[in-house]
């Protein structure tokens, strides 16, 4: 979900009519074979960000899910008006799925963070004060600036000049964790300033009244942000999780563990060609 066509955890996936008559009616017609998004009322949601910009989206879904960013935390996704107006024209086919969410790039330069104009100085956390230095604290405070401006900044305006909804709390949100983004690394530490991060993002979005949900594959999640305690804001929010290629791999995946205590597997992503797919796990 970063943006990048050629390595993000998403494929996308063309499932023909048996797959998607499969879901709707358990039978498979006779005679050609269209993709899923030529049946009405599509069980099926689409994820997009600026990679799809140019792109022509389909016109069946039943929810959308919109990328807020440019690819990393600091960018806003610069197609996001238009984006959100086509998801808004969802048929709410799949009545557990809000019709329209949204997701924010995630990451943690802290090791790095002479080479960043975005890190912290200072400010009160749940970890104490920032300092400025690579902590915990100041790890939390750059995931609620990161998400205060990707919210007040990116998102608000696009939805007004959208004439959408613009009330963030109208909205679940997910944060996407991937390896491709810069996080720190080589020790317990480093993960759980990671995980600091994500629990900062999570309070911002809290502060807004919203929705929150995780979305990664459970390898690149052990890889970023190891174990989460069972006392972190992160435990018991939904799981969103990557890495299948058709819709059978997804309908599977919504058994696999969550990414955290006490949560569940909301959402899976199945991915063969040029636009992300999106099962709900019910």
């Amino acid at each position: 979900m970063t943006g990048d066509t050629g390595g993000r955890l998403r494929a996308t996936a063309v499932v023909t009519l048996t797959a998607a008559a499969t879901l709707l009616a358990g039978q498979t017609p006779a005679g050609a074979a269209p993709t899923e998004f030529d049946v009405p009322l599509s069980p099926v949601g689409v994820d997009i960000s600026h990679p799809q910009c140019d792109a022509e989206l389909p016109d069946a879904r039943a929810f959308a899910v919109v990328g807020v960013n440019g690819g990393r935390t600091t960018d806003p996704n610069p197609c996001l008006a238009e984006q959100l107006e086509w998801a808004w024209e969802s048929n709410g086919s799949v009545p557990e799925q809000p019709v329209v969410q949204l997701y924010l790039n995630t990451a943690n330069p802290g090791q790095v963070s002479s080479l960043v104009t975005t890190w912290p100085s200072d400010g009160e956390t749940p970890y104490g004060e920032c300092d400025g230095d690579n902590t915990a604290a100041c790890s939390w405070r750059y995931g609620w600036e990161r998400t205060r401006d990707s919210v007040t900044e990116f998102f608000l305006p696009a939805a007004r000049d959208a004439g959408v909804d613009s009330l963030a709390s109208s909205y679940r949100w997910w944060l996407d964790v991937e390896t491709m983004n810069t996080w720190q690394s080589g020790s317990d530490d480093a993960l759980a300033r990671n995980r600091a991060t994500l629990e900062g993002m999570t309070a911002y979005l809290d502060f807004r009244g919203a929705d929150v949900g995780l979305y990664s594959t459970g390898q690149q999640w052990a890889e970023i942000v190891g174990s989460v305690p069972s006392d972190s804001p992160l435990a018991g929010l939904p799981s969103w999780l990557a890495g299948s290629v058709t819709v059978a791999q997804a309908v599977a995946a919504c058994e696999l563990p969550p990414l955290v205590p006490r949560g569940r597997v909301d959402l899976t992503q199945y991915v063969p060609d040029d636009l992300d797919r999106n099962h709900s796990c019910g």
